[in-house]
């Protein structure tokens, strides 16, 4: 039988764990000469191509002097944090990539201290040597003190070390001696990362993740851990309530290069899909019926936020997507948590809103981009933070923020996180910067990110993980100032737009299509003011000296959809079609909006 290396690279996001992954399939020739592969071959999805970040891990395997390497690559940003943790499970070894400038980073820790709780044996990936102001060994005694303040045992502690440029296609054991190829790591992985085993006996498989195929529905992943899989045999799917359940398996698939092969059987230590087991869950051991051996169950992250979802009543709701009804709404997301697991959804007391549960801003915000891309229009409410009750006391999600700096700027930054509760737990410079380090409500993250960018000229790097439930923080103070409200239907006009520019900053260009109730910029003062932007000049056949100068407009200021979600208040939605994100009120009219808020 072969011999199996299965092997997760973990590391904070933009590190260069996806681009190595392509160096190394391109090292291992599994396409032919004339294919056409292009980069970030494992980031599939547009929007992962787009914002430069994988969001769901990947599976691939290369064959190297005649052992095959299986490599899991998993995402490296704090919401997919859930994802990273159970395909922990199925590897023998992990290669921690980090940057041989920024060193490591909040979420390399998370993920490493997970590892090394899991006994995996480390080999340590230095990696954009290349790089300007690199600092080489500084990192390596970095990852050391980190490793042994996640209390690894000595034997992961002596772990080894490759330096390389994964972008310029080279590793070598020595960072000032580069080499041609990156086979010094391919060879440092059968030398140093165990040989799966493959111990004989009941048959244990755990699903640790899924994948979905609109022909054959569900496809559980995961490695078999004792004994062999038979295409066509009936097993005992052992579920979290101590039920065994009986299932067939109709199709085996083991990862081979970038796809998947059929095969008949896959013995233990080999990582496979399954195709036909109905009603499984993550966690859930595949094994013998009548003498089941369910493995320990994989806890999945709980959700710390949630957002409404509902339809869209805009005025002109229907012109852009394709898909606008409460059914249409209600079957997407329903699919969308076959294959999201950290995805919860509730319904609520009307039939046209749900409450959506997910990890973060960005975990909900992938979900909603994706839906504009294939044609939903919905709306959104302000983002809520999930509280739970502990011991008879109200507790909160704490976040541990970590924020790089240049130095003339860390006070005001340290100066935002504090006014939303932050404590400062951490300071120290790293070269020309300062890294901070806070424990943070989550609430208080919602918006924190537009602030600091502001403050610091874009240059702040913001890095969240979540930590723990703790006793409420008080209260925070939200955006201080109110919003200017659209009092006409129609497009505004470049001279309405200028003599209002000193009541604030407008968020809408002279021409564009405007309802009543929309919000189309923010108020310099704190309460909301409504505006008719849609007014023109009044013309006269006279000419006055000095009163025909051209109207002089500061352009808008636009949202990211994240941005925008942040940026919303309570008593607002923020409205998404496949061609525009626009910021409302809930209520339109204005004598509604104020009969509303006396209710309150």
């Amino acid at each position: 039988m072969q011999s199996i290396r299965n092997i997760a690279i973990i590391a904070h996001v933009d590190h260069g764990k996806t681009t190595l992954v392509d160096k190394i399939i391109h090292a291992s020739q599994i396409f032919r000469e004339n294919q056409e592969t292009g980069d970030l071959i494992l980031d599939n999805n547009d929007l992962e191509r787009e914002r430069g970040i994988t969001i769901l891990s990947k599976n691939v395997s290369v064959v190297y002097k005649g052992v095959k390497i299986n490599i899991i690559d998993t995402p490296g940003h704090a919401d997919f944090g859930g994802e990273v943790e159970r395909v922990l499970r199925m590897a023998d070894g992990v290669l921690l990539l980090v940057d041989a400038f920024e060193g490591a980073m909040p979420q390399t820790r998370f993920v490493l201290g997970k590892a090394l709780e899991l006994g995996l044996t480390p080999i340590v990936v230095v990696n954009k040597v290349d790089k300007e102001n690199c600092r080489p060994d500084e990192v390596h005694e970095q990852v050391f003190d980190l490793m042994f303040n996640l209390d690894a045992t000595e034997e992961q502690l002596d772990f080894h070390t490759i330096y390389g440029s994964s972008k310029q296609g080279w590793m070598s054991t020595d960072w000032q001696k580069p080499t041609e190829d990156i086979f010094p790591l391919l060879d440092k992985i059968l030398e140093v990362i165990p040989e799966a085993p493959s111990p004989e006996g009941i048959p244990q498989f755990q699903v640790t993740s899924l994948d979905y195929s609109s022909f054959v529905g569900r496809i559980a992943i995961g490695r078999v851990y004792q004994g062999k899989l038979e295409e066509g045999k009936a097993m005992g799917l052992t579920k979290a309530d101590g039920t065994v359940k009986r299932v067939r398996i109709k199709e085996l698939q083991v990862f081979e290069g970038l796809g998947r092969a059929k095969v008949t059987e896959v013995k233990a230590g080999d990582l496979c899909a399954i195709v036909g087991l109905e009603g499984f869950e993550i966690g859930d051991t595949l094994t013998d019926f009548d003498n089941p051996q369910p493995l320990k169950r994989l806890k999945i992250d709980e959700p710390t936020m949630n957002m409404l979802f509902t339809i869209n009543n805009s005025p002109g709701f229907g012109s852009e997507g394709k898909f606008v009804t409460s059914r249409h709404l209600r079957e997407r997301l329903y699919k969308e948590i076959e294959k999201n697991l950290a995805l919860k959804i509730q319904d609520t007391d009307s039939e046209d809103k749900f409450l959506v549960f997910g990890r973060g801003i960005l975990h909900l915000s992938v979900l909603i981009e994706t839906m504009r891309r294939e044609g939903y229009e919905l709306m959104v409410g302000q983002p809520q933070v999930i509280y739970k009750e502990i011991d008879g006391k109200k507790c909160e999600p704490i976040e541990t923020l970590v924020v790089d700096v240049p130095d003339n700027v860390a006070g005001k930054v340290i100066e935002l996180a504090t006014q939303r509760k932050g404590e400062l737990k951490i300071m120290e410079p790293k070269g020309d910067q300062q890294h901070l380090e806070f424990e943070i409500p989550s609430r208080g993250l919602i918006g924190l990110r537009n602030n600091v960018l502001t403050a610091t000229a874009g240059e702040a790097v913001m890095n969240h993980r979540f930590k723990e439930y703790q006793p409420m923080k008080g209260e925070i103070k939200g955006r201080a100032n109110g919003s200017l409200i659209s009092m006409e239907n129609g497009p505004g006009t470049a001279y309405s737009i200028d003599k209002l520019q000193d009541r604030g900053v407008f968020f809408v260009a002279p021409g564009e299509e405007l309802y009543t109730g929309q919000v189309i910029g923010e108020h310099s003062r704190e309460n909301d003011l409504v505006v008719n932007i849609q007014k023109g000049k009044k013309l006269t056949n006279m000419r006055a000296s000095g009163s025909d100068d051209n109207s002089k407009i500061v352009p808008p200021r636009r949202f990211s959809l994240e941005e925008a979600m942040e940026y919303i208040q309570k008593d607002e939605y923020l409205e998404i079609t496949p061609q525009s994100i626009r910021m409302r009120k809930i209520w339109l009219d204005e004598s509604t909006r104020l009969r509303m808020a006396k209710k309150d």
